[in-house]
């Protein structure tokens, strides 16, 4: 059977088969739905197999070869497509082209298998298929590659431009604050408010430059440090909790806590999983319905739960969610509180942190359970200070 035909005649069955292949070689996909994982890669072989079909010239053949090949129509290919998938999913360039690997492997296996078990010879044209099945591949891998660098692109210009807006208000703030106080004659009572407004400022540059530090640190591989000590949750719950509300007095906050709560744990890793956790909860919930942290424990683990009611999250974006710069639209602050920064590290941050002590973080979101994030941590501290999972 020609290699185009059985592509065609046998396109679920790769799919599954490399996708099995694929989960082992390519981290980000262990987390994904079979839905993302598959989405375009079908649309891609078909391509291929179309394109396999077709005559062309010699000139065609390397262009293709060469990943220069133009296409045919000005809609987005599925090979441009997948490649903006891949990049929001937290795909990195190896990884990407690994998935690509593991397509041509595959696909080349099942061919080589499906002739052997017919007792067939491979026909003579069978080298002339495998080099445009392989042309194919590579046009495919240099679409994918194309779009993904243009969206990589575009992410990074988006992060610098939230970055300094994000910046210029508590900046601004402060630079309010200085001139008041300069100002003679203000009252006590003004000069407090001022500086107030200026400790909030100050704190916001320092969540954001702390986030960005850290993001950096992970992503030279240096990961984020984490030395466990064993401690009581409760206290540590309780201030992360009033100081949320100190920063979103408008907002309800409760907090319930039940059970042994002593694990081991980083004190202060742990209090930016909960600020970040708190105050993600706070800026894209409902502003009317309290934010919940309820905290429990068994004999094999202690888990963290953050829940707020709102607009649901879409299921595309829970995917991708804790991959650093994401950002999910926030629902409306109250027009007196500390504006809240977007720059999408937060979530990854805590990530991070949760892994590095051997633990989990996930997240469902419904309109009538509302979102909650679940941290689950081992009592043992297994998993301190080994390497984390998505870099």
């Amino acid at each position: 059977m020609q290699l185009s035909l059985f592509i065609k005649a046998h396109i679920e069955f790769i799919l599954a088969e490399w996708e099995t292949f694929a989960r082992t070689l390519i981290p980000p996909a262990e987390t994904m739905s079979v839905h993302l994982l598959r989405a375009t890669a079908r649309e891609i072989l078909l391509d291929i197999a179309q394109e396999m079909d077709l005559a062309q010239t010699e000139g065609e053949r390397r262009s293709k070869s060469e990943g220069l090949a133009l296409q045919a129509s000005t809609r987005r290919s599925p090979a441009t497509e997948h490649g903006s998938l891949r990049q929001l999913a937290g795909f990195n360039l190896t990884q990407l082209n690994a998935e690509y690997r593991a397509l041509r492997a595959t696909v080349l296996r099942l061919w080589a298998d499906r002739a052997a078990a017919d007792d067939a010879r491979i026909e003579a044209e069978a080298d002339d298929q495998i080099n445009r099945f392989n042309e194919g591949v590579d046009q495919a891998l240099a679409e994918s590659i194309a779009s993904y660098s243009h969206d990589v692109a575009i992410s990074r210009d988006t992060f610098l431009a939230v970055l300094g807006h994000d910046l210029r208000s508590p900046l601004g703030a402060l630079s309010t604050c200085v001139q008041i106080l300069g100002t003679p004659g203000a009252d006590d009572a003004r000069k407090q408010r001022v500086l107030q407004i200026a400790r909030r400022s100050v704190a916001s540059i320092d969540e954001m430059i702390t986030d960005l530090l850290e993001y950096t640190r992970s992503r030279l591989g240096r990961g984020v440090e984490v030395i466990p000590t064993l401690a009581d949750l409760h206290p540590l719950c309780q201030e992360a909790c009033d100081e949320v509300r100190s920063a979103h007095p408008k907002r309800v906050l409760t907090c319930r806590m039940d059970g042994d709560l002593v694990t081991m744990f980083d004190e202060h890793r742990m209090r930016q999983v909960l600020r970040n956790l708190l105050t993600n909860a706070v800026q894209h919930g409902d502003p009317l319905l309290p934010v919940i942290l309820e905290v429990g424990g068994d004999t094999e683990q202690v888990h963290l739960i953050v829940r707020n009611h709102g607009k649901p999250i879409a299921p595309d974006a829970l995917q991708v969610i804790f991959n650093p710069l994401v950002q999910v639209a926030a629902a409306q602050s109250a027009p007196d509180e500390r504006p809240s920064t977007s720059l999408g590290l937060g979530l990854y941050i805590a990530r991070e942190i949760v892994v590095r002590h051997g633990g989990s973080i996930t997240v469902t979101s419904s309109a009538a359970e509302g979102t909650a994030f679940k941290v689950q941590l081992p009592r043992s501290g297994k998993g301190a200070n080994a390497a984390p999972s998505f870099h």
